[in-house]
């Protein structure tokens, strides 16, 4: 019997002997190449970054953050570790002790609760198998993990667990957990916060300390517990962290620049390019946008809708919730739970109203006081032109329980606001190589994703007059001809009938010089211009400027700006304004990298040839330094479609681009425009509030009232800001011109665009002259003339020259300023 039991046992080793012979022979082939875990691509989202480095925005479904081992603090190595394998720099892969103490747990209880997985398995199960509890997997497992230990460092093995183990809520890798968890970088948390990480990774949806703060607490307490067995913490450490508070809640990416919209266009743009890849192949784009530009272009954004709002009164609190007496701190957080900012304005909740303040508890901030020069301005609206009666008190403005809008001023100090009901836009581009320097697309993302730089297609009013008046240059008019403001009446068969147009002021000035016709913005002068050279002859000369023919009405009505365009494509027209003529487009994307910085796509768009006078040494072209890069207008569907673009490792010198105007025709219309500014009278006398004398601009304002815009420049920044609302049936009111309701905004962004910038006009060219003229009647005169001021004229058409080409005494130098005689001797 003896005899026969060995003979069995023999045959039995010897049949399992052969079984993992076979097991290995059939498994082992089957393997996949460990090798592809060195050049393994994580999972990383798509991150969208500021021409100076900031993160605007991150898109993808998974949140990561990859770290190398010697990044990592030494405490989390030791947590992940003490929770997950503390042999794992002793054993070859598989810990047979665990795998001996599943078994037996199976044996005894019938149920697979202890799996016995080490680190290299999970590594193993994580890139190479699935997640399903079968027995073939598990030895599948055994067998990866075993030839994962021998191709790869035990250092290496770490790296990729720690940057492949989900910890839940998207987090993937324990550098996005930590960002997620506490919004800190890995090497900035606290021993609890680094225990509390590694115990989720057991069972991230169960013991997160989001979902399960309690259950997560009790596996914090197991990995603390774990740590001070294997000697990583002392006792004093171990109490200290036990008792910690936790303080996880989860944290959406750091952004470090508000530029929802610019985010936006390149999540649309990337994903047309590289589908659903963009969203997880690790790319960073790297757009033109520069930090100080957007700062200031959503600061004066905000700050021009709400002063327009509150010149129009107050539409009365946002909800009103009726409040019990007494009352504490936690009871308003959690009144105010479900508000959350809008822009800088916070939400409030009044609990006390006297004679001349009120009471509140700001949100995220606490108790505070709302003075009465704060609410004074509270008078009630009626409609975008009347206001209701001053108030006296603070009782008939607010009451107890009103939820309300505030934000600090400059001196600290809670005012009363309300949410604008008003939108805007401004964006703002290097005109010498179309760079996006800044865009904002409306007042808050969150509030509406509508980004009107490209999508809202509005009348540009009086600000598209510039494109007319180049029209009537290249014509043979100049800026001294002479056109009669007075009443007009066409039969027009674009619009279907007759037409009356008027002047903004109701008023006519008889014989106006054109270059004054623009100062004052006179709408009949305009059309009389267009009218006299033709509509067909001005769209095809406009059209160089990038404007699409088919998009613009083929009627009279287009002197006064009655096409629709979006911002974008005005910024487009505006930038050759400001160049001198060449059609460079705006462009947004700088270049695209993948993981470890390699360039996918360096954007190196067309250049001018003939570079505008450059800055002086050691000057930047702008605030900062110049940016490059480049993709195409908006496509008419509202997205942005990309360029052709060049390998990085294969560089080629950019492309000429086209000059398609007459520079002369540009610099004497841009001189004009400059007048719109300077003049005393001029509807962008505002502007010289900057105090610089090298900017050009004008005003624009639909016949309703709908739109109000300023687009202005100098050789440096072209900017276009728009004001009015989504709803085309609301009008901004009276009096809210360009002029008014747009000019601020756009003075308050280029105060900082043009901050340290010298003044840069472009060089004049060559075929230009300065005449002596009367202003009363554009005709030359003599210097004698106590009226006489100089005007600039292309030589080929300046008034008084013969027909030898020889000039008269009334005639200066081309480079000659112009002005009063007496500015000039």
């Amino acid at each position: 019997m003896l005899r026969f039991t060995a003979k069995l046992f023999a045959l039995l080793c010897l049949a399992g002997i052969l079984s993992i012979i076979g097991l290995c022979l059939y498994i082992i082939p089957k393997l996949p190449e460990i090798e592809t875990l060195r050049e393994v691509k994580m999972q990383v989202p798509l991150r969208v970054y500021s021409q100076d480095g900031s993160l605007i925005a991150e898109f993808g479904e998974k949140r990561r953050q990859p770290i190398r081992i010697e990044e990592i603090p030494r405490s989390m190595i030791e947590a992940v570790l003490a929770a997950e394998d503390d042999r794992f720099y002793e054993h070859p892969g598989v810990d047979w002790q665990g795998i001996t103490r599943a078994v037996v747990n199976l044996i005894l209880t019938g149920k697979k609760s202890i799996g016995g997985s080490t680190i290299t398995m999970q590594v193993a199960r994580n890139f190479f198998l699935s997640f399903e509890k079968s027995y073939i997997r598990k030895i599948n497992e055994i067998f990866l993990a075993l030839k994962i230990e021998r191709e790869l460092s035990k250092d290496e093995i770490l790296e990729l667990y720690m940057n492949k183990v989900f910890f839940g809520h998207r987090a993937y890798g324990v550098g996005a957990a930590a960002l997620v968890y506490y919004g800190q970088e890995l090497n900035n948390l606290t021993l609890p916060q680094i225990a509390m990480i590694a115990g989720s990774a057991q069972s991230p949806s169960r013991t997160n300390p989001v979902s399960n703060p309690d259950r997560a607490l009790i596996r914090r307490k197991y990995v603390l517990g774990r740590m001070l067995e294997q000697g990583y913490i002392t006792e004093e450490e171990y109490d200290g962290a036990v008792n910690a508070p936790e303080t996880a809640s989860l944290h959406g990416p750091i952004v470090d620049l508000e530029a929802p919209d610019v985010a936006e266009m390149v999540r649309s743009q990337m994903v047309s390019r590289f589908g659903e890849a963009a969203y997880d192949d690790g790319y960073k784009v790297y757009t033109t946008i520069r930090d100080r530009n957007q700062s200031a272009a959503t600061r004066a954004l905000h700050s021009t809708l709400n002063d327009y709002d509150r010149r129009h009164g107050f539409r009365g609190v946002e909800a009103h919730t009726d409040l019990a007496d007494g009352g504490n701190d936690q009871d308003w957080i959690e009144i105010l739970r479900s508000y959350s900012n809008l822009g800088e304005l916070k939400p409030a909740l009044v609990t006390s109203v006297s004679d001349k303040d009120a009471g509140i508890f700001v949100k995220d901030v606490g108790p505070a006081v709302i003075e009465w020069q704060h609410l004074e301005w509270a008078r009630r609206y009626i409609s975008e032109n009347r206001r209701g009666p001053t108030p006296k008190t603070a009782e008939e403005i607010l009451q107890r329980g009103d939820i309300i809008r505030v934000s600090p001023n400059a001196e600290n100090q809670w005012q009363l606001m309300q949410a604008p009901e008003v939108e805007g836009a401004l964006v703002s581009a290097d005109p010498a190589t179309g760079a996006v320097l800044a865009l904002v697309g409306g007042y808050d993302f969150r509030r509406s994703q509508f980004n009107r730089i490209i999508q809202a297609h509005r009348q540009p009013g009086s600000s598209f007059k510039p494109f007319i008046y180049s029209a009537a240059l290249e014509a043979g008019f100049t800026a001294a001809s002479l056109v009669n403001d007075a009443p007009v009446i066409f039969d027009d068969p674009g619009i279907g009938g007759t037409w009356r147009p008027e002047n903004y002021t109701g008023k006519y000035y008889g014989p106006t010089r054109l270059r004054d016709a623009l100062i004052h913005s006179r709408n009949l002068v305009s059309i009389r211009v267009l009218n006299e050279i033709g509509v067909e002859p001005a769209l095809e000369h406009i059209a160089n400027f990038g404007y699409d023919m088919n998009e613009l009405p083929h009627s009279l009505s287009l002197a006064l700006g009655s096409g629709a365009v979006t911002p974008w494509q005005h910024l487009a027209g505006y930038i050759v304004l400001a160049n001198g003529g060449y059609r460079v487009a705006p462009y947004f994307i700088d270049r695209i990298e993948q993981s470890g910085g390699k360039v996918v796509e360096k954007i190196i768009p067309p250049r001018i040839c003939t570079e505008p006078p450059p800055a002086a040494p050691g000057e930047p072209l702008f605030s900062d330094a110049t940016a490059t890069g480049g993709t195409a207008p908006p496509n008419p569907s509202g997205g942005v479609a990309i360029t052709p673009v060049m390998p990085s490792e294969n560089p080629e010198p950019a492309t000429c681009v086209e000059r398609t105007l007459d520079p002369r025709n540009l610099w004497i219309l841009t001189d004009m425009m400059r007048d719109v500014i300077q003049n005393t009278e001029g509807t962008g006398r505002r502007a010289m509030a900057l105090g610089r004398k090298d900017l050009s601009g004008k005003t624009g304002t639909t016949n309703d009232q709908s739109d109000a815009w300023f687009a202005g420049f100098n050789a440096r920044v072209v900017t276009i800001a728009w004001v009015g609302f989504d709803d085309f049936q609301r009008k901004l009111g009276n009096n809210e011109t360009g002029g008014v309701a747009a000019l601020p905004m756009w003075i308050e962004y280029m105060r900082t665009a043009l901050e340290g910038v010298p003044e840069s006009i472009l060089e004049r060219p060559a075929g230009l002259v300065n005449v002596l003229i009367d202003p009363i009647s554009g005709s030359p005169t003599n210097a004698g003339d106590p009226r006489a001021i100089f005007e600039v004229f292309r030589v080929d058409n300046a008034p008084g020259v013969g027909q030898d080409g020889g000039l008269p005494e009334v005639f200066e130098r081309q480079d000659t300023p112009r002005g009063a005689p007496e500015e000039l001797f």
